[in-house]
């Protein structure tokens, strides 16, 4: 046995030295890289972190995509936790968790706790979440106070931020990313080379990406845009290039308030996208936009900035999700105080970014009062918001009016219903290990999900 160990060893010492060679060379070296890992994960007699690590460091091209190499343990049992999964307002107390092979194999009481050869973690004060789901996200955008501008960043840029976007994500416990916009490059969108790229990744979340936004004619040139009666071939042909749903900007241009697209039209859309197995995200600020998105069928309404009784009554009926994005004009209230940006910082703006929030917090009164599931989403990259900040989105739907586990369930299974995945946002026997330690209880204190102290992904530990 350990003269065989030596003798692998021995060869994955060959391959870590070609990948340095290739690395050196400007050559891809991913290839060489994951046969290291692959054939050292879960060995104890063939793990070689230095070995591992030497070949992370080789050259700039794979430094941007190296993993970090976690050692999978076959057993891990967290001890002593809390639990809370969105789907009851009282913190089981007292729990133990069992992982096995990438999934949740039990969860107990203590008492009941088999530990006989697991890898024990002492999770006593914090409680157990599912990892969370940001239903409305930009990867490919830095976002901040100039976010417009850095959507015109060259795509080699775009692309970079959206790997140090994807990092952040995962270290704060957000582990499924619904990207609904991005800039294209060659008529192609960026987000479908960065799903590609993190696809199957530890340390960075499931994606599925809606390509770039589909707008009435007026938009600007990095859109696709039509008038109502092509808007069906318009969605089909972002499905075509690959992408998994599909965005339409239920806004018209140059502030008209009315809908930019017909009831008919869009439900044409819709009709022809759920044929592919495919869904449709709608932009909408106004209550016009709103009412004929609701009536079409579409799959969510993102932002709902102006919703009322009625409208959310068609959304309900019609099961229509809507993605709450409060953070995004409290992230533009903060600005006032932090930029010399007019259009945040002059009284008129002010006045007028309050009464937008305003707005907001009473659709997802609307939306609550008939029912309609709620998703959280941070708008981040596309909207102000940095990545990793869905945290925030839980505090403030609490504020609006959700009770602390509705707002977690907002921030996990409702979005993981929404993303198409049904153990997304889910804790279960059975399951994948895709969870969360917090520190203190979210069921009192929504801000206890801004303190991750540990993220599990597939089992393994990744933050």
């Amino acid at each position: 046995m350990l003269a065989d160990a030596r003798r692998v060893r021995a060869e994955l010492g060959d391959v870590a030295a070609r990948a340095e060679r290739l690395a050196r060379a400007g050559q891809d070296h991913a290839a060489d890289l994951r046969i290291v890992r692959d054939r050292c994960d879960g060995d104890a007699e063939l793990a070689d972190e230095p070995q591992i690590e030497r070949v992370q460091r080789s050259g700039t091209r794979e430094r941007d995509r190296a993993f970090t190499y976690h050692r999978r343990v076959s057993r891990i049992v967290l001890h002593d936790a809390a639990l809370a999964d969105g789907t009851s307002s009282s913190l089981r107390r007292g729990v133990s968790l069992a992982i096995e092979d990438g999934h949740i194999a039990w969860i107990r009481p203590n008492d009941s706790a088999d530990t006989t050869g697991a890898e024990v973690v002492d999770a006593g004060g914090a409680t157990i979440v599912p990892a969370m789901v940001d239903c409305h996200s930009h990867l490919t955008m830095p976002g901040g106070s100039h976010w417009i501008q850095r959507g015109g960043d060259p795509p080699a840029v775009l692309r970079q931020v959206a790997r140090e976007n994807a990092k952040r994500l995962a270290r704060a416990g957000i582990l499924w990313a619904r990207d609904v916009g991005a800039p294209s490059a060659d008529g192609v969108p960026i987000s479908l080379g960065v799903r590609g790229e993190h696809k199957g990744r530890l340390g960075a979340p499931y994606m599925r990406v809606a390509g770039t936004w589909i707008g009435k004619t007026g938009y600007p040139s990095l859109w696709v845009t039509v008038d109502g009666p092509r808007l069906k071939d318009a969605a089909l042909a972002q499905l075509d290039l690959g992408t998994d749903l599909v965005k339409v900007y239920m806004d018209a241009p140059q502030g008209d308030r009315g809908s930019p697209f017909s009831v008919h039209d869009l439900k044409v859309a819709v009709e022809a996208v759920h044929a592919r197995g495919a869904k449709v995200a709608a932009h909408s600020g106004y209550f016009d936009g709103a009412r004929v998105a609701a009536e079409a069928g579409v799959d969510s309404i993102e932002h709902g900035m102006e919703l009322d009784d009625e409208i959310a009554r068609i959304m309900k009926q019609n099961g229509v999700t809507l993605v709450s994005t409060l953070s995004v004009f409290t992230s533009w209230e903060t600005f006032a105080r932090t930029t010399t940006i007019d259009r945040f910082t002059t009284d008129e703006a002010r006045a007028r970014i309050a009464k937008r929030k305003e707005g907001t917090y009473a659709s997802v009164a609307a939306a609550k009062r008939a029912g309609v599931r709620i998703a959280a989403g941070s708008d981040f990259g596309g909207g102000s918001v940095r990545a990793g900040h869905l945290a925030w989105e839980v505090e403030l739907l609490v504020a609006a009016g959700l009770e602390p586990f509705e707002a977690l369930a907002a921030a996990t299974r409702n979005g993981g219903a929404l993303y198409g995945v049904p153990h997304a946002g889910h804790l279960g026997e059975g399951m994948p290990a895709d969870l969360v330690l917090v520190h203190g209880d979210p069921l009192s204190d929504a801000r206890a999900m801004w303190r991750v102290w540990a993220v599990y992904q597939a089992g393994v530990r990744v933050a």
